[in-house]
């Protein structure tokens, strides 16, 4: 059952040691899955030409993979162990879905990457070099098939479908699995946030290749892998691009608050401009200091409309509209958050009589109650909500991290086409700067990832449900200086793993080229 915290600092810090826990497992997810992709391709080569370059090549990059594939593991299974530790309302109220695809991901993908993971690693000259090529295929097949199902599992967070309550249980129940995976937002979620992991991979394997030949060591080993890296970065810069589209599309009708703060919109309207460049200051006529004005400004007339519904005259509504409550571009009409409060609270109010009716065999009083609790089940978790402005997430942590991501994006392109060029003309000598510009993306590409995170789950605050559950509704009712305890006792175990990971590549790369 579900309860409000009285705690603000239980909710604080729950949320911090869930979003630190995110952060460093998601350091090691992109290269895992991009690099495998690399690997297999380049032992594909191999396998077809025989030439032992991309042999070289292979063994090589299986290494770092290595390295880095064990560490995300631990990392994961730390993330999800506090769902049950942390978050139990939450596993709860949605543990009859949410737990399906995490479930499934654990049966057939990370059983299917444990699998030919060892013949990948161990199974050289053991086995023949067809089935090692096989198994090297099946560990990326796994490793996405593991994503796809741990990002349905986030989309339905954010867009709840394919589901019915049950008030009795007071839990979500899955009644119909294809509209779970196969919304929208499941599948723009999984191809965006995979086309970005490679992207992330190409930057590595090109930053890394470059220092290689400032080295003046493995050059061919070097060339054939920026020349790889850099058409396989090109394409996935491009999907992700693409993707990127196409779910701000999807965020604008399922997330309206999120795609206002994406902006720094307070007030929207029709032909709305999309600032490229842009800084955020206090706004004293503001009625919160959540909601801040946006200034300094270059914008390109009317792609915001167009970037959400193909229309540059579209209706865009801003994060006060959506307080005061509007009618979207398709038709539909959303109440203001306050009447959505009062709805939450009486949805809240017919589940509680609807349990004491059903305890008491009153079979009228549970019909009324749970007519009314399915009018405005749509609005249940806005009556957790204490004020309408508790619904507007972190603008400014939003704004830029947007900004950074799509900026980034385009450098990204850039970089992968100079990259090609490089390799291409083998110009080592004449233009020195390009492999200090390509180890500079490698922290850039995590950058990257992370502000595309940040938006994705900072842009839903308050809610770990949309619409249905918020953050202070989900946590788990435990004593808060358990949760600062583990926090940094987290933070100094993942710290040191990751530091341990950084030592061992610079160890394996430096030995390389030697």
């Amino acid at each position: 059952m579900m309860y409000e915290i009285s705690s603000a600092s239980l909710v604080e810090w729950s949320r911090w040691q869930f979003a630190m826990t995110a952060i460093y497992h998601y350091m090691f997810v992109p290269l895992t899955l991009g690099l495998a992709f690399l690997i297999a391709i380049m032992e594909t080569a191999w396998v077809r030409t025989g030439n032992e370059e991309w042999l070289k090549a292979t063994k090589f990059w299986m290494k770092l993979f290595g390295i880095n594939f064990a560490i995300g593991v631990a990392t994961g299974l730390i993330l999800e162990f506090q769902f049950g530790s942390n978050w139990s309302n939450y596993s709860w109220f949605v543990g009859d879905i949410f737990g399906a695809p995490l479930a499934i991901e654990g049966l057939l993908a990370f059983f299917l990457e444990a699998t030919f993971v060892a013949v990948m690693f161990f199974g050289w000259n053991k086995v023949s070099r067809r089935f090692h090529l096989l198994s090297t295929w099946m560990v990326f097949i796994g490793a996405n098939i593991s994503a796809l199902w741990i990002l349905v599992a986030n989309a339905w967070m954010q867009n709840p479908v394919g589901m019915e309550f049950n008030p009795l249980t007071a839990r979500n129940e899955m009644d119909d699995f294809w509209a779970v995976l196969l919304s929208p937002t499941s599948i723009n979620k999984f191809f965006h946030t995979v086309t970005s992991a490679y992207t992330l991979s190409a930057c590595f394997v090109v930053g890394v290749s470059t220092w290689f030949i400032l080295k003046k060591k493995q050059f061919e080993m070097a060339r054939r892998s920026i020349l790889l890296a850099s058409v396989f970065g090109v394409l996935s810069i491009l999907a992700t691009i693409f993707t990127g589209d196409t779910s701000a599309q999807d965020v604008a009708k399922t997330q309206p608050m999120k795609f206002a703060a994406m902006e720094g919109l307070n007030h929207g309207g029709h032909n709305m401009e999309l600032t490229v460049v842009g800084i955020l200051k206090e706004n004293p006529d503001a009625p919160t200091p959540r909601m801040k004005e946006t200034a300094m400004t270059i914008g390109m007339p009317g792609m915001l409309s167009f970037l959400a519904y193909r229309d540059t005259d579209a209706y865009i509504p801003g994060i006060q509209d959506i307080l005061d409550g509007y009618t979207s571009e398709t038709g539909q009409v959303f109440p203001s958050t306050r009447q959505r409060m009062e709805n939450g609270k009486k949805a809240i109010e017919a589940l509680r009589n609807y349990k004491q009716a059903v305890d008491a065999q009153d079979q009228q009083t549970a019909h009324t109650a749970l007519g009314t609790l399915k009018a405005h089940y749509r609005d249940f978790g806005y009556g957790y909500l204490e004020s309408e402005y508790e619904s507007i997430p972190n603008v400014p942590l939003v704004f830029y991290s947007f900004r950074i991501m799509v900026g980034l994006g385009f450098l990204f392109v850039a970089l992968f086409v100079i990259s090609w060029w490089y390799a291409r003309k083998r110009k080592f000598e004449k233009f020195r700067f390009i492999p200090y510009l390509a180890i500079a993306c490698i922290p850039l590409a995590y950058v990257a990832s992370q502000c595309g995170w940040i938006v994705a789950e900072v842009g839903r605050q308050p809610w770990v449900v949309q619409d249905l559950m918020p953050t202070s509704a989900a946590v788990t009712r435990i004593a808060s200086h358990w949760v600062v305890t583990t926090f940094w006792m987290f933070a100094v175990l993942f710290t040191v793993l990751l530091i341990a990971e950084l030592k061992i590549m610079f160890t394996q790369i430096k030995k390389e080229a030697r």
